[in-house]
């Protein structure tokens, strides 16, 4: 599953580079993601709305297995 989840982050880096950030995947764990919002997306206020509305809500749609997703600072 881990395999599958760093695809899909792989398709929504690029989205987050554009804007000086990245994200690096952490951990999975019994459907939970754990990522490292890194650059410009770590200090942002904006960032739980992109790690729920954003991230979360792309892997869960591409794998079903995924419950949530946290940040793992």
């Amino acid at each position: 599953m881990k395999e599958k989840v760093q695809a899909v982050l792989n398709k929504i880096r690029p989205m987050l580079q554009a804007d000086g950030g990245d994200v690096e995947l952490v951990d999975v764990e019994d459907g939970v993601v754990k990522v490292r919002l890194q650059g410009a997306c770590a200090g942002c206020p904006m960032s739980q709305m992109t790690l729920k509305n954003g991230i979360e809500r792309l892997l869960k749609n591409d794998i079903p297995e995924v419950k949530s997703v946290i940040s793992a600072d």
